[in-house]
């Protein structure tokens, strides 16, 4: 099993989404409970408190009603297999493997407004590389917040990663280069890059995003290999609207859900999956370095259900 993968691990950062979950739907799933109409609309509700989306969830529930006709789904305990089957076969097919460089370094761009968890997550990652024993190097390219780059350079420092900054308010597409020209001098195996989290207008922002991505697959060839949008899972679908501007201006390769423990409203994975078409790679379970795991759909659904 990948080391980056822990079901207890899940279980435990979506405790307060199982706990929500587990409120509305205790009984439901009963042995012997009859399947009626009543018992659909309290298992819609629950799937909705959960944050999976009202779109989703109306599409999860024609599902589930075609097969309580068909005789298909004849008791409550079907229904929860045939729930956690649909959910499952949402996520088949995705990429959910980082795209990592044949020839170091891979370099991988982070995008997230700020407050989501960006900083924090970037650092996870570097972790996760450094333990498998890779050379990490940050690029500190939020140049537009002090206090940024100032938390990325003590993390580099806990971590044991190297760090390129320059000074506040710099182009951060020179600090991203500049990144870049270093890895290669010194051999890195990962470069991971930090990108503004506010600027002036959403446009400013997505340009700037754009104007970067450029600099970098012009130092190196198909760089960068990996763009990764931090988002921040106790928003909920205000998430999942994010996602959408982002995509619009950078071309999104995986998420990383962010904060995923403080929330009870995990259901949002399903959502992004299942609108915006863009797979969760990470999740976050708290503030620890060593607090991330690579996303496992199945190992999700089952935490959500068992």
């Amino acid at each position: 099993m990948d080391a980056w993968v822990s079901l207890d691990g899940l279980k435990k950062g979506l405790e307060k989404t199982r706990t929500r979950l587990e409120g509305h739907l205790q009984g439901l799933f009963a042995l012997g409970q009859t399947v009626d109409e009543h018992l659909l609309e309290e298992i819609e509700a629950a799937l909705i408190e959960a944050d999976m989306g009202v779109k989703p969830v109306g599409r999860l529930m024609e599902e589930l009603r075609r097969a309580c006709q068909s005789g298909e789904v004849t008791d409550a305990a079907g229904v929860k297999g045939h729930l956690k089957a649909r959910l499952k076969e949402r996520f088949k097919g995705c990429k959910l493997e980082l795209n990592m460089s044949p020839t170091p370094p891979t370099v991988i761009m982070v995008a997230g407004v700020n407050g989501s968890g960006k900083t924090t997550s970037i650092a996870k990652l570097g972790y996760m590389f450094a333990r498998e024993g890779k050379q990490v190097l940050l690029a500190a390219g939020d140049t537009f917040r002090a206090a940024a780059v100032e938390q990325l350079e003590i993390w580099a420092g806990r971590i044991g990663a190297q760090i390129i900054k320059h000074q506040p308010g710099a182009d951060p597409s020179a600090v991203a280069y500049d990144a870049l020209e270093a890895a290669v001098a010194r051999g890195v195996d990962v470069v991971i890059v930090d990108t503004a989290g506010r600027l002036h207008t959403k446009q400013n922002l997505m340009s700037e995003l754009g104007k970067m991505k450029k600099v970098l697959s012009k130092r190196i060839e198909h760089a960068p290999h990996e763009v990764l949008l931090v988002l921040d899972a106790t928003t909920g679908q205000n998430a999942i609207s994010q996602a959408r501007l982002f995509k619009e201006a950078v071309d999104i390769t995986g998420i990383f859900l962010a904060k995923l423990d403080g929330t009870a409203k995990g259901g949002v994975v399903l959502g992004m999956q299942d609108e915006i078409k863009i797979p969760v790679k990470f999740v976050g379970l708290g503030e620890k370095a060593e607090d991330i795991q690579r996303f496992d759909p199945e190992g999700f659904i089952d935490a959500l259900f068992d």
